[in-house]
């Protein structure tokens, strides 16, 4: 369950907040702050994944819905993301296209030269040997696991199926910026700790007095 649940599940509901005399508005601003305590977390402490003896499954993925529900066009916003085998490091980035300008860039934003790439087919990927990866691919129009090599992209299809059922139930018409960085932060919180009591954590070292003194500005 994302941090978003146990969030809202701590904003009053509009019969409490009627009983305690708490503006809607107020509720909504709690939880805006929320989010953006997260946002701001994944951006600060964000790490490049990978590395030599690495090897990071990447893939592109849409979520949302097929249209009318039939056929095979899905509207929706495009996510790129990255796991890194052995550790499960994981990042994931809404994405405006599939370009190579695009992903490349990304790759080099969270991925270290000398890790071991595998991908699928997608002509998006083809300089990665040029930029210093090592690079595999599968195809997934033929089989799920490369005969040849072993490359398979099965680590990251199943974090995308993990993301898009946290988000169906509740969220899905997410500002997916905030969203992405929501998931990275309970993942990256969870081996070590709640990730709501690292939110906690997190806000207890806030500097109110200054936090102030700008809003005031």
């Amino acid at each position: 369950m994302l941090l978003t649940h146990d969030i809202m599940q701590k904003v009053p509901s509009k019969a409490i907040q009627k009983e305690l005399q708490i503006e809607e508005n107020t509720a909504c601003d709690w939880f805006q702050f929320c989010m953006e305590v997260v946002l701001d977390f994944i951006e600060n402490k964000s790490e490049m994944i990978g590395g030599d003896g690495k090897v990071v499954e990447t893939d592109e993925s849409k979520f949302g819905k097929r249209k009318n529900h039939r056929g095979h066009y899905v509207e929706g916003q495009w996510v790129f993301g990255g796991v890194e085998r052995g550790t499960g490091r994981t990042f994931l980035v809404a994405v405006h296209d599939r370009s190579a300008e695009t992903l490349i860039g990304l790759i080099k934003q969270w991925i270290l030269p000398g890790t071991t790439i595998i991908s699928d087919c997608w002509v998006a990927y083809s300089s990665l040997c040029e930029e210093g990866y090592t690079h595999f691919t599968v195809n997934h129009s033929i089989t799920f696991v490369d005969q040849t090599t072993g490359a398979h992209t099965n680590t990251i299809e199943s974090t995308w199926k993990h993301v898009k059922v946290l988000l169906s139930p509740y969220n899905r018409k997410a500002d997916y910026v905030y969203f992405l960085a929501e998931y990275m932060f309970c993942h990256k919180c969870k081996a070590d700790v709640d990730p709501f009591c690292k939110f906690t954590d997190i806000v207890a070292t806030i500097d109110w007095s200054n936090t102030n003194s700008n809003d005031e500005q």
